[in-house]
């Protein structure tokens, strides 16, 4: 399994009046974005429950081990 860890801002996206959000094409080009997949928005919360960021995953990825790795950087949305 791959270890995965955030490590800078990659790009600052914009929400359209039609409630989408862009990726920029040298992001989709890096992550290896490609037309038709699907990327599962998990969302983080702050100490009141609002929602404050979402994390991008590869819907592939979600299996048994990533939510392992998950599972602990999301304990706080959790509980």
């Amino acid at each position: 399994m791959k270890s995965c860890k955030a490590t800078r801002i990659e790009a600052i996206l914009t929400v359209d009046s039609k409630g989408q959000i862009l990726l920029p094409k040298e992001l989709r080009e890096k992550a290896n974005i490609k037309p038709g997949d699907r990327l599962v928005a998990i969302s983080g919360c702050d100490e009141n429950g609002e929602p404050c960021c979402l994390i991008l995953v590869r819907a592939e990825l979600l299996d048994e081990s990533i939510r392992d790795v998950l599972s602990p950087m999301l304990r706080g949305v959790v509980q």
